[in-house]
């Protein structure tokens, strides 16, 4: 644990402080009230994102709940995650990026495949699976998630595409926790299309108690 005199974040308590190699996945326990940052240290990386409430796991994030509650499809700066049970999950209580993806989804390698012709040995389909097993989940515990820092533009005809990221160094989003939280994260490996840059590069990831 990291004391207040060297705390990345002034005035906070940290509980962990962890650089996600590029392309790799991640999870941790984050109790009600407690806050995870999200720095995206290059720019314009992708940062695929799932949590689930800690003592009942059925009880996960939900896409369409939030787009709905937060009358946009697009997260930013005092949006709320809600649950499947419309539940409030965590609040971005900071963001200095905005416009993060609810709509794209995750990489696989099947769909890789179908978009561009291509068999690649990760994707954050296989993250989410890998990491999800470390805490006796699966394949069908994921589902549609968040994208921090990625850009999907929605034209005037209902078109969508992944465009080039508008997050710059060192942007960061901070997420408090209103319940007790599993999440997970795949810092993204896709290098066919714009999600991280065509070059997946490492995020930081921040666990800690406000002053």
């Amino acid at each position: 644990m990291t004391s207040e005199t060297d705390s990345p974040i002034p005035g906070a308590s940290i509980h962990q402080d962890t650089i996600i190699p590029a392309c790799a996945p991640w999870s941790a326990r984050i109790q009600k009230g407690d806050m995870l940052r999200l720095i995206d240290l290059e720019g314009r990386q992708a940062v695929d994102f799932l949590c689930y409430n800690s003592a009942s796991p059925a009880e996960r994030y939900n896409a369409a709940n939030t787009m709905k509650l937060n009358k946009s499809i697009y997260l930013g700066k005092g949006c709320v995650l809600w649950s499947v049970r419309a539940r409030k999950m965590m609040t971005i209580v900071e963001d200095t990026c905005g416009s993060h993806d609810t709509l794209a989804g995750c990489c696989s390698i099947e769909i890789d495949e179908v978009r561009f012709g291509v068999t690649n040995t990760r994707s954050c389909q296989s993250n989410f699976e890998a990491e999800l097993a470390k805490h006796g989940l699966g394949e069908k515990d994921i589902v549609a998630n968040i994208n921090f820092f990625m850009y999907v533009p929605v034209d005037a005809d209902g078109g969508v595409a992944i465009a080039e990221g508008l997050s710059k160094p060192g942007d960061y989003v901070d997420l408090r926790a209103e319940m007790d939280l599993l999440v997970v994260i795949s810092n993204c490996p896709e290098r066919d299309n714009p999600a991280a840059g065509f070059k997946p590069t490492p995020v930081r990831a921040i666990v800690y108690s406000p002053a």
